[in-house]
């Protein structure tokens, strides 16, 4: 029987591939969005979990992480500089790192910080942590070789943004993989950042200096340009008033500590946000338009199943005369049913695996052009559920090639060979 089945299916080659074909594309669609929206879920969330607490000005708790963790291109408000200074006094903090935005080179964000935090993301792959005001760590991801030189440009250059001439800064070590939006960052000294832009360390000048530049680096602007002395030797000495910061990384001793620190710092002057509840808010958008895809999937699979049912509805009617010899031949109803049943669920069947393994390729082609965008590892891999969903499309391939079996099934042998 199974040889008879199989050439069957080879002398109607052609409709068997289009049945296939059909049924692997409506399947791969589906398996594609359930993939890559988990992909980007585990994606995120392990790139989150580098950071514990993350402090900035009121205002949007999502832009806050966003720019901050993700690094995604955005001018946030600047908080005060006293609050730093305050944070690395606070018994409750293990460490702080300021972090500043706004510069970029090639497409790779140039991020001001602390050389602890460079430390705390990785261990180096190669090269040192910088040391003096010109001097840069790059993230694994950034295609620029050491000892390279980067003219920074604030803003993006595409967007217009200009070419910053006071300085540039000689790549000095690379870090090992974080599988975070770092990995295509460009880390400089903070103390470099603030002098592109105007914002002296020195917090001992006119109140109405600092608010100018304040005003002017949180609109996306420049204040007055100081020399810059390349070689000038970093002061990390954060205990000291700071000019504003758009946001500061904090790592907490304890986890009661980390409830304790976001509720003191969610006032009218700071927000402290954990970035994995941020995210969690933002999955729940995510799953919102991951029921609407679903829901579109779904709605071309039934029309997929419909059009193959129709189409085999009609192709067991053009094939009345074959039944007939089957029966005439002594061929039992119980063969006939077998027959065409096997048919129709081993083309179903056939597609339904190799839609899996379209959705699989697509998904891991749309994980890694996202991942070489943003520098955020997205796993793409199957999930326990996943053989139970095979299982529950199987068995409705398998309900679906019953009523063309059952057709054929009732066929009188007679009056298929007269027809």
């Amino acid at each position: 029987m199974i040889g008879f089945i199989l050439a069957d299916l080879r002398r109607l080659w052609a409709g068997s591939l289009v049945v296939v074909l059909l049924v692997a594309l409506a399947t791969a669609l589906g398996v594609a969005v359930t993939l890559q929206e988990r992909a980007l879920r585990l994606g995120s969330a392990r790139a989150a979990d580098k950071f514990d607490l993350v402090i900035g000005a009121p205002g949007s708790e999502t832009q806050l992480v966003l720019s901050s963790i993700f690094l995604q291109p955005s001018p946030l408000p600047l908080m005060d500089g006293t609050v730093l200074p305050r944070l690395l006094a606070d018994p409750r903090v293990a460490s702080a790192a300021p972090v500043g935005f706004g510069d970029s080179f090639g497409g790779y964000a140039v991020v001001g910080t602390s050389s602890g935090l460079v430390r705390d993301l990785e261990a180096l792959a190669e090269g040192r942590v910088f040391a003096v005001a010109g001097e840069a760590v790059v993230g694994a991801a950034v295609d620029l070789p050491i000892d390279y030189a980067v003219k920074p440009t604030h803003g993006l250059a595409e967007l217009g943004g200009h070419a910053h001439t006071e300085l540039s800064y000689r790549i000095v070590g690379r870090l090992k993989p974080t599988g975070t939006a770092w990995d295509r960052a460009i880390l400089v000294p903070m103390q470099a950042v603030w002098a592109l832009h105007g914002m002296e360390a020195e917090h001992d000048e006119a109140d109405a200096h600092h608010d100018h530049a304040h005003d002017e680096h949180a609109s996306g602007g420049e204040a007055a340009h100081q020399p810059i002395e390349a070689d000038a030797a970093l002061d990390e000495d954060w205990s000291k008033v700071t000019p504003g910061l758009p946001a500061i990384l904090v790592k907490p001793k304890s986890i009661a500590d980390a409830y304790k620190l976001r509720q003191d710092y969610r006032d009218n002057a700071t927000l402290a946000v954990f970035p994995g509840e941020v995210l969690t808010n933002l999955y729940a958008t995510l799953g919102d338009a991951k029921k609407v895809l679903v829901g579109v999937t779904t709605g071309a699979q039934v029309l997929v199943a419909a059009a193959i049912l129709l189409v085999t509805v009609l192709h067991v009617g053009q094939r009345r005369r074959q039944i007939g010899a089957l029966r005439a031949f002594g061929a039992p109803r119980r063969a006939v049913f077998v027959i065409v049943w096997s048919e129709l669920f081993a083309l179903t069947a056939s597609g339904v695996l190799l839609g899996f393994s379209l959705g699989f390729g697509a998904a891991k082609f749309i994980a890694g052009y996202l991942s070489a965008e943003s520098g955020v590892a997205m796993p793409v891999m199957f999930a326990a559920g996943d053989g139970f969903l095979v299982s529950v499309i199987l068995a409705f391939a398998a309900v679906l090639a019953v009523l063309p079996a059952m057709l054929a099934y009732r066929q009188p042998p007679a009056a298929a060979l007269r027809s």
